[in-house]
């Protein structure tokens, strides 16, 4: 089966696949405005398998029912025959393939059920964040809150709920190789801001995730050669606390409101924390006019 885009199969892990598409310059997923592009392509994603013997967990079912088919072909051709998704959150990018496994176990947590729910019409007729329209939208069969464990063959898998980037974030936390699978808790350049109220929540919830102790961070948007040799380190939490800290402080210092986003990040760009990607300075200026808009 062909790939579609420009996916393509990473390996930053034993018994770990990362499915990644997009920060290739010139392409795109169709003309005109639209969250394929926008919000995930631009930026690249990848959505994540773990996998042992013939059992596979998907984190995250891609951005189209082509790339959810893709995976699911590359998964089948490596003779795995029981799947099971887990969704890191609501938002489209992460959920538009669920159709392609909609004879599979989908779990959630509760509030990514209750988004679902409630924008279930509008993610259908395309008007929720705009086209493409999911339809059907198919919804998590089991959910659970707070933590659950899960076994994947022999591997250890638990799954963790937090508020960070949006008020229904699912992290994976693999405790034997003290792996993240981070979701969009946390980004390379910089965390894109859902609600800014939630601020002291998103950086008491990064100081319990990191608490886990990770050494291996991957997330779902970020630099593909950083992903594919083994991720981030545990500093790429701390990068997103300092970012997220600086924000406050625009609230209520406008003199920092222009200050360029390399020179926010800067510190962490010199330890190589970050890797600077020249499209997430838009995604900054989105972040300080929504933080501003909220005082």
């Amino acid at each position: 089966m062909i790939a579609p885009g420009h996916l393509r199969i990473l390996r930053p892990a034993p018994n770990i696949l990362a499915f990644y598409d997009g920060r290739v310059p010139g392409y795109r997923f169709a003309d005109g405005p639209n969250w394929v592009d926008d919000g995930a392509l631009s930026l690249g994603i990848a959505s994540y398998v773990i996998h042992d013997g013939d059992e596979a967990l998907i984190y995250d079912t891609h951005v189209s029912l082509d790339h959810a088919r893709f995976i699911r072909a590359t998964l089948e051709g490596m003779g795995i025959t029981r799947m099971t998704v887990v969704l890191s959150h609501w938002h489209l990018d992460h959920i538009a393939g669920n159709e392609i496994f909609a004879d599979c176990t989908i779990i959630a947590n509760i509030r990514t059920a209750a988004h679902l729910t409630e924008h279930r019409r509008a993610i259908e007729a395309g008007t929720s964040s705009g086209l493409p329209a999911l339809s059907p939208l198919v919804h998590p069969t089991d959910l659970f809150e707070g933590r659950a464990h899960l076994h994947i063959g022999g591997l250890h898998i638990d799954l963790v709920q937090a508020n960070i980037h949006s008020d229904d974030a699912t992290v994976i936390w693999m405790a034997g190789p003290r792996l993240l699978l981070a979701g969009d808790t946390a980004e390379d350049s910089v965390t894109y801001v859902g609600d800014p109220a939630q601020f002291e929540t998103h950086l008491a919830d990064l100081d319990r995730i990191a608490s886990l102790g990770p050494r291996h961070i991957l997330p779902n948007h970020g630099d593909p050669g950083r992903i594919g040799a083994g991720g981030y380190d545990a500093e790429f939490l701390a990068a997103t606390q300092d970012y997220i800290r600086f924000l406050q402080r625009c609230k209520t210092d406008a003199t920092l409101r222009d200050t360029p986003l390399q020179q926010v990040i800067k510190p962490s760009l010199d330890k190589g924390t970050l890797i600077w990607f020249p499209p997430y300075a838009a995604i900054h200026q989105q972040n300080i006019a929504r933080t501003v808009g909220a005082v």
